[in-house]
């Protein structure tokens, strides 16, 4: 753990902030950028380095959907499934996704290269249905369009 380079980077971006208890969500934020999930080893490092229970670090990654303690594939697949993407089909986008990659919601690909996911809303109606592939966004999706998205993060 000492010689990973990203719990070093991980204490260097916690020592950097001055009330380091308030700033949890911030570190766990970091933490779920450098490893990808949340997993029982960062969690203990986290709650270590803040000097606060690790109760007190999983009861903050349970509750926010954001975060994860399962590894996730190269590429996090989410669909909106809000009222304005459910109402223009994003359960049909869900649906052949499921069907193409052969896994259900919230499970990742053999390969590793899919996870796929849902949100409940993303605050971006006016492109329903909206689909994220990481952090890009694809608004007006439609079952057409899932081909060429995946092509692209091959």
């Amino acid at each position: 753990m000492c010689n990973d380079p990203r719990f070093i980077e991980l204490e260097e971006f916690i020592k950097a902030h001055e009330n380091k208890e308030s700033e949890l969500i911030a570190v766990l934020h970091k933490a779920q950028e450098l490893f990808g999930y949340l997993g029982e080893e960062v969690q203990n490092f986290v709650a270590d380095k803040l000097g606060i229970p690790v109760s007190k670090v999983y009861g903050v990654i349970s509750f926010y959907s954001y975060f994860t303690t399962e590894p996730k594939g190269k590429y996090v697949i989410n669909v909106c499934t809000g009222t304005a993407c459910f109402v223009r089909g994003s359960g049909e986008i869900v649906d052949e996704l499921k069907r193409r990659l052969q896994i259900k919601e919230g499970e990742t690909t053999k390969d590793g290269l899919y996870t796929l996911d849902t949100l409940r809303c993303v605050g971006a109606c006016g492109l329903a249905p909206v689909v994220m592939i990481n952090n890009r966004v694809y608004g007006h999706f439609s079952k057409n369009d899932i081909d060429k998205v995946l092509s692209e993060y091959k």
